[in-house]
């Protein structure tokens, strides 16, 4: 009985399978909106569709598609039965064709190499020619003093130019086998990577007839990004700053994007869309309630820059890795060496490290210098469960109240090419203008978005407190109208590279505040002045009073505008107590103990300032001013 079931069961799957008739839709990529992480892919395709059902297969597409986000749309005379995703592991993404390129190199290098070595021989041979008929005159006579000085004058010439030649020719051999191990390391490289599954997707119809259909495939693909990234530019503080807005584009999806158009989209469609929910707020007493002995868990909140390696489990530089900021727009790509560097904002905790076939790693940021190891993710290319998607017939329009904010220049090599700033309801799209490339090797692209000259207000600050040096500060009025997102900037000031900072886009200021770097042309200096510093009891009290001498000098040819900045403490019980005694005018925040001097300072001209206070309490305790 068994035996009939399976049999009864086969028949009918083949009558099933037998019932559709399968054709390859063959399309290309017209389309990319790249957003922070991740990609959104539009392919498109034209096929003839015959009577009956029909299965159409897209082959050859990235291991790396959100199963949830494939979608299809078709017009033509026919019906969309169901769309199903799946892996394809018997058809692997074929080696980049750069390996045939490379191998073919070095064939033709070894062949040049055996042409020099057939030359050495025959150079060989002609010295040893020319030391086989050395013997002047016959045997019973001597050559003459004129046949000795031509016969040395041809052998000078000669042997000359066979040594020469060898030189020449063995230098050129040793150049040779130099590029050629290159090339072999390149091979053995490229070949050593693991070679990943293809994607596809089945799309069965149903047409009563011959029908052509046009199809506009969209889906979700992981393994590619963008960054924002700055480059500031200030000439001089009396003319505007130059902001180049550009974009650090990565992608590794196992696919090559050629001659695409190209959008560049601030949003994320892996961030949660849910809106947060207040919980109620149970206040206890403090014995009963757990609280975390570090703001940042443990973790390092001076660190302000972090630079490592991306490493495999074997100790392998990992290049093309994506280092991110948690929680923000802040990262890179590792080098060709696994190596990385990023400058973190305020707030930076964790960094995020991924890359394809590794599982995905978050680091607390410990420390300045963070290697990491990936470790091998040996179910991140399982076979998928298929299943399929519901399917819209309708194109969908364009959100309402889409602003064009105008044409931009963007610069790739030579040819200048052109971006639009697209503002929808929800986020901030730049579109390429003309078709771009983009390879998938996880290497770094950098591309213009665009660039402004705004009018800024220039400002030194100084927390000698903290630091001796003082920050040139560069302040933005009105910053929002540039649709700036949080980045790396890289400073350049004067014609000099002078560092990098971070473009706080966040804030909710009006005035964006970017930091120049340090000017060492202005000195500042705090020292305690020993003669303030005193304590006293007076009945049940101590006195313990501070005092700080702050000078700047502008050692610059031109006038400055200098914000300083100290602070007093602030009490939070009532049985201390602390006042202020001299402030030299500095503004005091009573909420935050916070003084703020605003300095004109001349040319060569330097200003002192005096901060003095007391600090009051009982005398049986004890506080910390220092």
């Amino acid at each position: 009985m068994k035996y009939v079931i399976l049999l009864v069961l086969l028949l009918s799957n083949q009558a099933f399978s037998q019932s559709f008739t399968e054709r390859e839709l063959k399309t290309r990529i017209d389309e990319v909106t790249i957003y922070v992480q991740g990609g959104l892919v539009t392919r498109t395709g034209k096929l003839e569709i015959p009577s009956g059902k029909s299965t159409l297969v897209v082959k050859s597409l990235s291991p790396h598609i959100d199963n949830k986000s494939v979608q299809v749309k078709a017009t033509g005379d026919f019906t969309i039965l169901s769309v199903n995703h799946k892996l394809n592991h018997l058809n692997r993404l074929k080696k980049d064709k750069q390996i045939d390129s490379l191998k073919g190199q070095v064939e033709s290098l070894e062949f040049e190499i055996s042409m020099a070595e057939s030359r050495l021989q025959i150079l060989a041979e002609q010295q040893s020619l020319l030391n086989e008929n050395k013997k002047l005159g016959g045997e019973n006579s001597g050559a003459s003093l004129t046949q000795i000085k031509q016969a040395i004058d041809f052998y000078d010439r000669e042997l000359t130019a066979i040594k020469s030649e060898e030189i020449k020719t063995r230098l050129k051999m040793r150049e040779l086998n130099k590029e050629k191990g290159q090339i072999e390391q390149e091979i053995y490289r490229v070949e050593g990577k693991d070679e990943l599954p293809t994607s596809e997707i089945e799309i069965r119809v149903d047409s009563k007839g011959k029908s052509v259909g046009d199809f506009k495939i969209t889906y979700l693909v992981s393994n590619t990004g963008w960054y924002p990234k700055y480059d500031v530019r200030v000439t001089s503080v009396a003319e505007p700053i130059e902001l180049k807005y550009k974009a650090d584009i990565y992608q590794n999806t196992g696919v090559n994007w050629e001659n695409v158009k190209l959008k560049l989209s601030n949003g994320d469609p892996n961030q949660s869309g849910v809106a947060p929910q207040l919980e109620t707020w149970y206040l206890n007493y403090a014995r009963n309630t757990v609280r975390n002995r570090s703001a940042n868990g443990g973790i390092n909140s001076a660190v302000r820059n972090v630079s490592g390696k991306i490493l495999s489990e074997s100790g392998d530089p990992i290049p093309g890795a994506n280092i991110l900021v948690k929680g923000m727009n802040i990262g890179t790509i590792s080098d060709i060496d696994g190596n990385y560097s990023l400058t973190l904002p305020n707030g930076a905790t964790h960094l995020s490290i991924s890359f394809v076939g590794y599982a995905p790693t978050v680091l607390p940021i410990t420390s300045e210098r963070m290697n990491v190891k990936l470790k091998a993710d040996v179910s991140s290319l399982e076979e998928v469960v298929v299943t399929g998607y519901g399917i819209e017939r309708a194109l969908p329009g364009r959100v309402a109240g889409i602003s064009i904010r105008g044409n931009n220049s963007l610069e790739k090599k030579a040819k200048s090419v052109t971006t639009t700033t697209i503002e929808n309801q929800t986020t901030v799209e730049f579109e390429v203008d003309e078709p771009y490339s983009v390879k998938s090797n996880g290497e770094k692209l950098s591309v213009d978005l665009n660039s402004f000259n705004i009018e800024t207000i220039y400002e030194y600050f100084a927390v000698p407190k903290l630091d001796k040096d003082a920050f040139l500060i560069a302040r933005i009025i009105n910053w929002d109208q540039y649709n700036l997102l949080e980045g790396e900037a890289n400073l350049y000031f004067e014609d000099a590279y002078v560092g990098r900072s971070i473009l706080d886009a966040r804030s909710l200021e009006d005035t964006l505040n970017i930091s120049l770097g340090r000017d060492k042309s202005i000195v500042i200096g705090r020292e305690k002045v020993d003669e303030y510093s005193k304590r006293r009891t007076i009945g049940s009290n101590k006195i313990e009073s501070r005092g700080y001498q702050i000078f700047a000098r502008n050692k610059k040819s031109k006038n400055i505008k200098l914000t300083l900045f100290d602070q007093i403490p602030v009490a939070v019980i009532s049985d201390i107590s602390v006042t202020e005694n001299n402030l030299s005018g500095g503004k005091l925040d009573e909420k935050t103990g916070e003084v703020t001097w605003e300095l004109n300072l001349e040319p060569q001209e330097q200003k002192e300032l005096k901060l003095s206070y007391d600090v009051k309490y009982p005398k049986y305790e004890k506080v910390i001013l220092e």
